[in-house]
């Protein structure tokens, strides 16, 4: 699978010969858990312990009759255990995983963006009357993964070899050829991503590194903590306050 698409660099290799186990617990914090999900909600519906009708996101279903659930199913569902299924997993398992390392340890920026993404997806899907948003938000990662990497070259099939932008355009028409529809899923990440891209890669330089999509302090906290140098602050300011002499109020 991965030399059907995959490249020299930015890729999973040397770990193919690992134990399973070994090779689940090295996947960072986000993807190690939604691909989890994602493989259970399969089996979940393949087992017929729910339905794929209780799992789409609708907008009456989840804030007139209360099943917030959708929100999030709606994200792990990719279809029943199937050839299919394990192509889609390939791609979450490997973009994401790419994305959420080159993020750094603490996992507050990749699940920001992901957070960001599936807003973006759960406001639009009314729009094109898409009820699954899994295969969208894979789109949107590889897009972000594929401009962010432009010299990396990637192979199709063993047949077509581009760089890595052209990847999100090489899978549409991949899509398009099979299936004969628009595909409106894979358009939508890539317009999602996009607009994270330019402002968290493109804006920055250009104006005096603001970055406007970065997370804020109060997501960061949840993940990393209080931070150390403010901790360290907060205590010196402290001192600093009980060792100050008291005003002479004559």
């Amino acid at each position: 699978m991965d030399q059907m698409m995959g490249g020299g660099d930015g890729g999973i290799g040397g770990q193919a010969g690992f134990p399973l186990e070994t090779w689940f617990w090295e996947m960072p914090l986000c993807t190690r858990w939604w691909t989890t999900a994602t493989v259970l909600t399969s089996a979940l519906v393949q087992c017929q312990i729910v339905t794929p009708f209780q799992l789409f996101y609708s907008f009456r279903a989840v804030f007139v009759k209360s099943q917030y659930w959708r929100l999030l199913t709606t994200f792990l569902y990719f279809g029943p255990l199937s050839l299919d299924l394990v192509f889609h997993v390939f791609f979450l398992t490997r973009y994401s995983r790419l994305l959420e390392e080159s993020a750094g340890r603490s996992p507050a920026q990749f699940s920001w963006l992901l957070l960001y993404a599936t807003t973006c997806l759960i406001c639009l899907s009314p729009l094109v009357s898409m009820p699954f948003l899994g295969h969208p938000l894979s789109s949107t990662l590889v897009y972000i993964w594929s401009r962010r990497n432009p010299d990396t070259r990637l192979s199709f099939l063993g047949l077509l070899v581009f760089t890595a932008p052209y990847l999100p355009w090489v899978l549409m028409g991949f899509s398009l050829v099979l299936h004969g529809t628009v595909p409106k899923d894979e358009i939508m990440g890539v317009v999602i991503g996009h607009v994270w891209y330019f402002f968290s890669d493109v804006y920055p330089p250009l104006h005096n590194g603001s970055r406007p999509f970065d997370p804020p302090i109060w997501w960061r906290r949840i993940f990393e903590g209080r931070p150390r140098d403010e901790s360290a602050d907060a205590i010196n300011h402290e001192i600093a306050v009980a060792a100050a002499p008291a005003p002479d109020v004559r």
